[in-house]
């Protein structure tokens, strides 16, 4: 039964994170969702930038500080170690909603673009950041990523062992793909109003910051990763070497 019940709430975490991404989807862009970053200002500018900036540093701890080897072997006194991703994926979950929900938009716009032309540019790039987003997962095993795996294996009785370190496609050229469709749907937009630019400034301050840490503890589990992050850009292509083994993926945490 406990098997089963874990592999139900993998499913069930799994079916949250993908609800969150498509409202993110319009969310970040201002498409079919009734409160974007770029909607009315309602409320004094400071109080709402102090909010969201709070918002914003919710999210980045418990994104970061789950992450974090050192907690998930606390973590996993109390939660059973096939859930403890799909855990990690639903408190990700709650913190979006509450940002989603609490989002104070500030007013003023930074930059517009009204030509036809380079709103669909635009949107063609922040459609592209989506797709190297799901592609990057897939590559490094999305279900895996997304906790299904675990749950999964849990199911079946068998024992979870970590993905082998391998770098396909994208990961021969960045070492982190994930984090460059990210960057892509945070400033690829039309219209960049205030809010819309502090929460692009903040979470690319934060993606830098967290690159340091996660790259900390991937040379802990695969000490090879640092020769890989010799020669491979951190998110900018063909500003190295390639990278010349091919066949390693990145496993991230």
């Amino acid at each position: 039964m406990k098997r089963i019940s874990i592999f139900v709430y993998s499913l069930i975490c799994y079916a949250l994170s993908l609800a969150t991404f498509l409202f993110a989807f319009g969310f970040f862009a201002d498409l079919w969702v009734p409160k974007s970053l770029d909607s009315v200002r309602s409320a004094p500018f400071v109080t709402s930038l102090l909010i969201d900036l709070g918002l914003i540093g919710l999210f980045a701890l418990q994104h970061s500080v789950m992450a974090r080897p050192g907690f998930k072997r606390w973590w996993t006194r109390f939660v059973p170690e096939p859930a403890e991703r799909s855990t990690y994926l639903l408190f990700s979950c709650v913190a979006l909603v509450g940002l989603f929900v609490f989002w104070r938009p500030l007013g003023g716009v930074v930059w517009k673009v009204d030509a036809p032309l380079g709103q669909a540019l635009l949107y063609a790039a922040y459609a592209f950041g989506w797709g190297v987003l799901l592609l990057a997962t897939f590559l490094i095993n999305h279900f895996d990523l997304f906790g299904l795996r675990q749950g999964w294996l849990a199911l079946r009785g068998r024992l979870y062992r970590p993905l082998p370190f391998r770098t396909p496609a994208l990961y021969r050229y960045v070492r982190h793909p994930i984090y460059v469709g990210w960057l892509f749907t945070f400033w690829a937009t039309p219209t960049m109003t205030v809010a819309h630019l502090v929460f692009a400034v903040a979470t690319t301050a934060y993606i830098l910051a967290a690159i340091r840490f996660e790259e900390s503890d991937l040379v802990v589990a695969h000490p090879e990763y640092a020769d890989y992050r010799r020669e491979v850009p951190m998110l900018v292509p063909f500003t190295k070497r390639p990278h010349e083994a091919a066949s390693r993926i990145v496993v991230g945490s």
